[in-house]
């Protein structure tokens, strides 16, 4: 049989009152804290899902891990790999050479990072081949002199695939007149589209060969990019390496390469979850203007429940318990609908953009034609643990309140 304690506290949770006005804000309390709470959840899920997002176009064109040698030139690497290899978190790697240049067609010049690359490796530490949208990464040949291009510096330097580009190298040859800067042919061979600005507008891929023969580097790289069986020990990993490498090598992961990135959707997830976490207190104020009207309403019943016996803290778990069903009843409806709205935001969204006319994440600005949304039930226990902690916490004061009610006061006008 359950305490008495708990049935009068679900009884007076909806039994029929002479105030209406205190059901009202009960249900608008368990309706705030319930939107509060779906907001929450969706929104961190979007965050989530572009965080996810972000990742997995960065490391589609970087690796998890390079290693590169003092003047960015990096001898015998092939020892180097081996090294790193011996690592068990380490599943391949390959080399790389890179270098600044002006690329031009005609009138149109544009800088761009050159990243001389040996095809049948680089697909082992990045997903290149999925983002090509013309042309594919073999299509590189040694002594071909081949090149390929972002699709945005495609565009800014009107070349297709077949079209010939200039490539002025600041590595000069010296010359009667001076120094000049070196001068190759390139034709374009494909071009890609990794959805991140930074490398559709700057990024050109040649054969690691002609790379060399371009910057006369002989047999050297300028260091190896590796791939890790799990991305997030990338840190854990340079640090391993930093040990057991025989040698002065830098080492750098994917979170320090790009942690403007991942520390800027950082902030903006913490600030979100702080902001509309405000409206899950906003809702839990109205718990608070529940309870004190209701012990208001209900003193000549607390003062006959304190003449036949009941404590003063049986007095307050009758309404933390009242307090506690709106809390909890608003939270599962929230964590209801939140977890149900985050799985079909692909096809709610569209739904959304239908009604208002609008395409509200256009592919040509935000490089995604669909809202990314994952779910992490991490993020959900979390959530509906604070808005049960937030609607408990709202109750100790009118509960606090009634129990200190004296019978005699009152019962003196009843």
């Amino acid at each position: 049989m359950l305490p008495f304690e708990l049935q009068i506290g679900l009884r007076y949770t909806h039994a029929k009152r002479s105030n209406h006005f205190i059901s009202f804000i009960s249900i608008v309390s368990m309706v705030g804290i319930a939107l509060g709470v779906m907001a929450l959840i969706v929104v961190l899920s979007v965050m989530n899902g572009f965080q996810e997002e972000l990742r997995t176009r960065i490391l589609g064109v970087a690796a998890h891990l390079e290693i590169s040698g003092p003047a960015d030139r990096l001898t015998d690497w092939r020892d180097v790999l081996a090294q790193a290899k011996q690592n068990k978190s380490v599943v391949s790697g390959a080399p790389y050479v890179n270098t600044q240049g002006m690329l031009a067609n005609g009138d149109s010049v544009r800088g761009a990072v050159i990243r001389g690359v040996a095809p049948e490796l680089e697909n082992q530490v990045a997903d290149f081949a999925q983002h090509m949208k013309a042309g594919k990464l073999s299509d590189l040949k040694p002594g071909e002199f081949g090149i390929i291009l972002g699709g945005e510096l495609a565009r800014v330097l009107n070349v297709y695939p077949g079209d010939k580009v200039v490539l002025l190298s600041p590595q000069g040859n010296i010359t009667p007149a001076g120094v000049m800067p070196r001068v190759k042919q390139f034709t374009v061979t494909g071009i890609f589209e990794a959805g991140m600005f930074e490398y559709d507008s700057g990024l050109a891929l040649i054969h690691l060969r002609d790379a060399q023969k371009l910057l006369r580097l002989g047999d050297d790289v300028s260091g190896v990019r590796l791939k890790l069986d799990e991305l997030f020990r990338a840190p854990f990993v340079t640090r391993e390496l930093s040990q057991s490498l025989n040698g002065q090598f830098y080492i750098t992961d994917w979170t320090q390469s790009h942690a403007n990135f991942f520390r800027a959707v950082a902030i903006e997830k913490r600030m979100m979850f702080l902001i509309l976490l405000l409206i899950v207190a906003v809702a839990a104020f109205n718990i608070v203007s529940t309870l004190v009207m209701a012990v208001t309403d209900k003193q000549s019943d607390i003062a006959i429940l304190r003449t036949l016996g009941a404590r003063p803290g049986s007095i307050m778990a009758i309404f933390m318990v009242q307090g506690a069903f709106i809390g909890v009843f608003g939270t599962l409806l929230g964590v209801t609908s939140g977890v149900l709205l985050a799985f079909n935001l692909e096809t709610v969204v569209p739904i959304i953009e239908r009604m208002a006319g609008m395409d509200l994440f256009p592919a040509d600005v935000y490089y995604i034609n669909e809202l990314p949304s994952r779910l992490v039930w991490g993020d959900v226990g979390v959530i509906a643990g604070i808005s049960l902690l937030i609607s408990l916490v709202a109750t100790l004061y009118p509960s606090w309140a009634a129990s200190r009610i004296n019978p005699a006061e009152a019962l003196r006008y009843e």
